[in-house]
């Protein structure tokens, strides 16, 4: 499904989501002062992959396939300079494809000169360098549309001998992403570090941290994929470059409940307060999809299993992004809810705690032993889990040195099983990286075996607080609800060294709010 999910309702049209002056029945983006924001576009592309990718072919043949993504490319960007767009981002992969040898690929791979040494506008400078023709065509495209343009493909360097890193062949072969301005100028390139099983392609020796500077909203920085799970280049940049803005050329295959696609994206913008336009292959078959834009409080997003067409994202967005309201900001007080979680944290003599019960006023209380602690394997993770029954209690549960907590109301009781759950551990499976994690999940079925299934819909709404002892300051809220939906958080943040995230009024059932932090000096 597509979505826009926010304190804005937006209207969702055509075969492209338009968040420009977009009808809603209290308030239009378009009302804002022009000057505050700028227009960017993300493009899910059904990429035309090789029928064997495996094969040897030659440079044409390879030109042959990825023209016809570039056509693609060339007609969303004639629509997005129709709606004013200033900058369009197009997913990972999306012109080559996928599940080459180092070998097979090499066909594909455009040379790719330094810009930090080179200036060069590759559509008026054809000639300069050989075996540059995608460079060309995105540099066209780029003046032709009158925008900044991110694309990724796969790059070429020669290297020496006398370079200890250098491989067999000669060459590196790099994961690549580029920016192009609106009058075609390279500006930058950035090269993939954390590859995900790419035998085709080489990490760089140093890690590129790379930013660029535009006319419309200041500074950008870039990373791909997978990149987005570590510290480098994806938290340094935004910790030591001052960026306001992510570009995310991604190839994400859907992972529930904790990483799926515009799940992972949206919590990035939450976590770090800041903007990601991210753009993602479109192979509901292999699981891939969800593209956004995404700003700390509100999501144009796409996500759609079923369509096989493609699809295009434009909304206006702001250049000075704002946060989710803090701790720091907190008017909880005035809240029942929240004064319990408050009480809870400070052992308040009135929120009394010992090994039967907790109880926050008089008139509650909860057995804290009532709910059995049981296993189940959740993202192929060994996770420890309560049941979460009853229309309100508060539970906690700890693996090694995390403990979870929930507090929480529901007005109906639905027929599904939730549950609580915490890892603190070393992920092992398609990547190894540590994290600590607090879940409230959808369960797949009835029995405590089914709890971190993969699951889209679920009926049950609850009012709640979620929250952890975490020993890592990088932690990053996960919140679905059935459909796909995103939701954004009323409040997160620290409350006496726990981090929380509280939420009410739910949109619809909950599948996923997770808090999952990550620990990179772990890795």
């Amino acid at each position: 499904m597509s979505g826009a999910r926010s304190k804005l309702a937006l209207f969702l049209c055509g075969c492209y989501v338009v968040a420009l002056g977009a009808h809603t029945g209290k308030e239009s983006v378009a009302e804002h002062h022009e000057a505050e924001y700028y227009v960017a576009a993300v493009y899910e592309h059904p990429s035309i992959l090789s029928p064997n990718p495996l094969a040897l072919i030659s440079r044409q043949e390879a030109l042959e396939l990825m023209n016809q993504n570039l056509d693609i490319y060339e007609q969303q960007v004639m629509t997005a300079a129709q709606k004013g767009v200033q900058i369009i981002v197009f997913p990972e992969d999306g012109i080559h494809g996928f599940n080459f040898t180092r070998t097979s690929i090499y066909p594909f791979l455009d040379f790719m000169p330094s810009p930090q040494v080179v200036g060069w506008n590759p559509c008026l400078e054809p000639r300069r360098f050989n075996d540059t023709e995608v460079l060309q065509r995105l540099s066209c495209m780029a003046i032709e549309g009158d925008m900044f343009l991110v694309a990724n493909l796969g790059t070429k360097q020669p290297c020496h001998s006398s370079d200890p890193g250098c491989p067999n062949d000669g060459r590196y072969q790099f994961n690549t992403d580029v920016v192009f301005s609106n009058k075609g100028t390279l500006v930058d390139r950035y090269r993939k570090h954390n590859l995900y099983f790419e035998s085709a392609f080489d990490v760089p020796l140093n890690v590129d941290h790379i930013t660029f500077d535009t006319p419309f909203a200041g500074r950008f920085g870039i990373f791909t994929c997978f990149d987005i799970l570590f510290f480098d280049p994806a938290i340094r940049l935004l910790r030591d470059y001052k960026v306001k803005h992510v570009v995310y050329p991604t190839a994400w295959m859907n992972q529930l409940p904790l990483l799926a696609a515009v799940e992972i994206q949206k919590a990035f913008a939450v976590a770090f307060g800041i903007n990601v336009l991210a753009a993602n292959v479109h192979h509901p078959v292999l699981g891939m999809t969800g593209s956004g834009i995404h700003t700390p409080l509100e999501s144009f997003w796409y996500h759609d299993m079923e369509n096989p067409e493609g699809h295009l994202i434009i909304a206006r967005v702001a250049k000075n992004p704002v946060g989710l309201m803090g701790a720091e900001n907190a008017t909880g007080e005035t809240d029942p809810s929240h004064s319990k979680f408050l009480k809870i944290l400070s052992g308040d003599p009135y929120c009394e705690k010992d090994a039967q019960e907790v109880h926050c006023d008089e008139a509650t209380k909860w057995n804290m032993n009532a709910s059995p602690t049981f296993h189940s394997e959740m993202m192929y993770d060994n996770f420890t889990l309560v049941p979460v029954w009853g229309k309100e209690g508060y539970l906690h549960v700890c693996s090694n040195g995390l403990c979870c907590y929930l507090l929480y109301e529901r007005p109906t009781l639905s027929e599904e099983l939730y549950a609580l759950g915490v890892f603190d551990g070393l992920h092992t499976v398609h990547g190894t990286y540590y994290i600590q994690v607090c879940a409230l999940v959808r369960c797949g079925g009835l029995g405590f075996d089914t709890c971190g299934q993969e699951i889209t819909e679920a009926t049950g709404i609850f009012e709640f607080h979620l929250w952890g002892n975490f020993s890592t300051s990088y932690v990053f809220p996960l919140f679905l609800t059935s459909g796909m939906t995103l939701e954004v958080p009323d409040q997160l943040g620290w409350e006496k060294d726990h981090y929380f995230l509280r939420k009410s009024g739910l949109s619809s059932g909950l599948v996923t709010a997770a808090l999952y932090g990550r620990l990179y000096e772990r890795d």
